[in-house]
């Protein structure tokens, strides 16, 4: 069961949103509109096997240090293959040439990505200056991250997790 993990293209996104789809039925995710999917084309990798998309995943920048793994997910049939593992190893690798040195991730799957090294986090793991500015992003993923009130329905279950890269 071979597959490749590669940068997304702007032809992968409406197999992104169809990857999606299901999740967000399932409240698993939170559902993206197209603009905001082909606008982070360039923040996904995917992971394909004969040309059809399996998973992806996606590295938003937060901060000059601090990056956030998103819309994390692999096809049902292709759980537990070592795709989920592939892409956020590949996130990280693009971490790493940004010169980020934290990751950050709101997800309900905590022991896989304990086993990755990320720990559950508190409250406020950035300084007083950073978090005002961060305060200032429209982005919803920096509010989750910030652990807003407006956003709490959006992270209800889900467990705030951080890794040291």
């Amino acid at each position: 069961m071979n597959y490749t993990v590669r940068p997304a293209r702007s032809a992968d996104i409406l197999g992104i949103h169809r990857l999606l789809e299901p999740m967000v039925d399932r409240r698993i995710l939170l559902g993206k509109d197209l603009a905001v999917l082909y606008g982070a084309t360039q923040e996904f990798v995917v992971a394909e096997h004969d040309g059809e998309l399996i998973g992806c995943g996606a590295l938003h920048v937060m901060w000059e240090d601090l990056g956030e793994v998103r819309t994390l997910l692999v096809r049902d049939d292709w759980l537990h293959h070592g795709v989920g593992r592939a892409i956020v190893d590949a996130l990280e690798e693009r971490a790493r040439v940004l010169g980020l040195r934290r990751l950050f991730c709101l997800t309900f799957e905590v022991e896989f990505f304990t086993r990755r090294g990320f720990a559950p986090i508190g409250e406020q793991i950035v300084d007083p200056d950073v978090y005002s500015q961060l305060l200032r992003s429209p982005d919803e993923g920096v509010a989750e991250f910030l652990d807003l009130a407006h956003v709490k329905p959006n992270t209800l279950g889900n467990t705030r997790m951080l890794k040291e890269l």
